[in-house]
């Protein structure tokens, strides 16, 4: 006899969807700060690459224990995400 699931998805969390979305935007953002400090001569431009790369790292870092929290099992897609933006 066979079982019968319910074929229906649960709907997304919308808060989830909008923390991968700002997760992807900061993802973004940290790699624009290293392709500028990688271009930066003046140490002035150093120093506030360093600040920006700090900052859009402690945004992804929040963003993905965000996600951990409201979804335990989203996370490790979310780590994915991340190590696929440095490749």
């Amino acid at each position: 006899m066979k079982s019968v699931h319910n074929s229906k998805k649960h709907p997304a969390d919308p808060e989830l969807l909008l923390l991968k979305a700002e997760l992807r935007a900061a993802q973004g953002e940290l790699s624009f700060a290293y392709r500028q400090f990688d271009q930066a001569l003046a140490p002035e431009l150093i120093d506030c690459c360093i600040y920006e790369i700090n900052a859009a790292k402690a945004r992804c870092d929040y963003l993905i224990r965000a996600i951990k929290e409201r979804c335990p099992g989203a996370a490790a897609a979310a780590v994915m995400e991340e190590s696929r933006a440095w490749t």
